[in-house]
């Protein structure tokens, strides 16, 4: 994901859940297979404890409503899955997901996930 990537999908996936897994990152989400999430997320949980958190300045940048909303997106929540738990629209979801990314200078969900994880905002198991 540090490099680049966009998306992980074990390699058993269906056609169908292929299909969508492309056309999701064609407009600019990130998908993660669930089959690989907890060991992803365990993996990133382990290597931020390991090295520190990232600057708490960084999250400075953003207003509280923009934290929660970062902490669903570690969560792997889409936008209408944001909306649902947060009580506003889709819209207003995904207006504040591209605010936190241009805040934290991210260029997609996937990079959101790992600074997410690596801030301490979201750990393994937690729920919002």
């Amino acid at each position: 994901m540090r490099a680049g990537a966009a998306g992980f999908l074990v390699k058993d996936t269906e056609p169908e859940e292929l299909l969508r897994a492309v056309r999701v990152v064609h407009d600019g989400d990130a998908l993660l297979s669930p089959s690989v999430t907890r060991r992803i997320m365990a993996q990133l949980a382990v290597q931020s404890y390991a090295t520190g958190k990232p600057s708490d300045a960084a999250l400075d940048r953003i207003t509280e409503r923009e934290r929660e909303v970062l902490r669903l997106v570690g969560e792997g929540l889409n936008n209408a899955e944001i909306a649902g738990r947060l009580f506003i629209t889709p819209l207003t979801a995904k207006t504040h997901v591209s605010r936190i990314m241009t805040k934290l200078q991210v260029r997609d969900r996937a990079q959101l996930v790992v600074l997410a994880y690596e801030s301490g905002l979201v750990r393994p198991g937690w729920s919002i």
